[in-house]
């Protein structure tokens, strides 16, 4: 196969990209000047290759479609020119992300992230997940990134059945990978690289990307970028070399915040604690998410602090 999209989206996905928040006020309104202060500062740290926007960490999946809108017009007005942005697509209905994802593109995207509709949990086949992200493309005209959901997720973490056939779609160009698990991590890095080898496999789990990289890993889309970008690109550039003993150092800096962000339960609140983060660290004034996600506890705040601190 041949296709237009088999050049830059390719070249351009390699590296760290990092997955933003979208910082809100008190009332849970997009707080603008904000979140243009977050992208500036973020797009413009030290070899960073490119943006996750309106992703689970921007809570994307919990924004109108005209809030998804002024995050990408305000992250193409704060961001470098040229900077590569991905925009998440989060729509349960085919319809519904197909507009998305073209509003997306006329807004100045430069790729587009299918997250699996939330009701696939319960089955999805081929024809369906095919039908789903072919028709996105089809419209939009943009490239495609697939989202390898957690293993968790039930089959909303595609089988390899599934993602061999949304690999036959020309416009994917990249897997973010969130398995969260890392022999599926490395089964979804052989199975793309054996048939699709120009496709971009970025590794996605925050608390794994050492093992992802030595597994092998071209990128990166992680929320970790987004509060320590210098300490993700430094371990990925390191791993990049070989310089094992580099990114090991590197990897134990971070272990400590990426468990507590991640791993300690509940889960769900890795987006409250990503933003408490940022303001524990003085770099946003609010940490307000989208209900019904809900805020973290006194408790729950100190914890961060404290690994912050270390």
């Amino acid at each position: 196969m041949t296709s237009a999209f088999r050049s830059s989206p390719y070249v351009a996905l390699s590296g760290v990209h990092a997955a933003t928040i979208c910082p809100m006020d008190i009332t849970g309104k997009i707080h603008e000047s904000e979140l243009a202060s977050h992208i500036e500062t973020v797009s413009n740290s030290r070899a960073i290759r490119g943006l996750l926007i309106n992703g689970h960490a921007g809570e994307g999946h919990l924004l109108s479609l005209s809030e998804r809108r002024i995050v990408l017009d305000i992250v193409k007005a704060s961001a470098p020119p040229g900077c590569f942005v991905t925009a998440g697509v989060t729509s349960e209905s085919t319809a519904q992300a197909t507009q998305e994802a073209m509003e997306a593109a006329s807004a100045g995207a430069s790729a587009i992230l299918v997250f699996p509709p939330n009701h696939w949990a319960n089955g999805v086949d081929v024809r369906m997940a095919v039908d789903h992200h072919r028709q996105i493309a089809t419209a939009c005209g943009m490239p495609l990134v697939l989202y390898k959901a957690p293993i968790g997720m039930g089959a909303m973490s595609y089988s390899p059945d599934i993602l061999s056939a949304l690999l036959d779609i020309d416009a994917v160009c990249g897997i973010k990978e969130g398995s969260w698990e890392v022999a599926a991590y490395e089964a979804t890095w052989r199975l793309s690289k054996t048939q699709r080898a120009d496709v971009i496999v970025m590794g996605s789990g925050d608390e794994h990307l050492l093992t992802s990289f030595i597994i092998g890993s071209a990128g990166s889309q992680v929320s970790l970028a987004a509060i320590i970008p210098d300490t993700i690109t430094d371990l990925f550039d390191a791993a990049t070399r070989g310089d094992w003993k580099t990114a090991r150092s590197l990897h134990e800096d971070l272990y400590p915040l990426s468990v507590a962000i991640y791993r300690d339960a509940p889960r769900f609140l890795a987006t409250a604690r990503l933003k408490t983060c940022l303001k524990l660290l003085g770099r946003i004034s609010c940490d307000k998410v989208k209900a019904p996600m809900r805020q973290l506890c006194p408790d729950e705040v100190e914890r961060l602090r404290e690994v912050l601190t270390l």
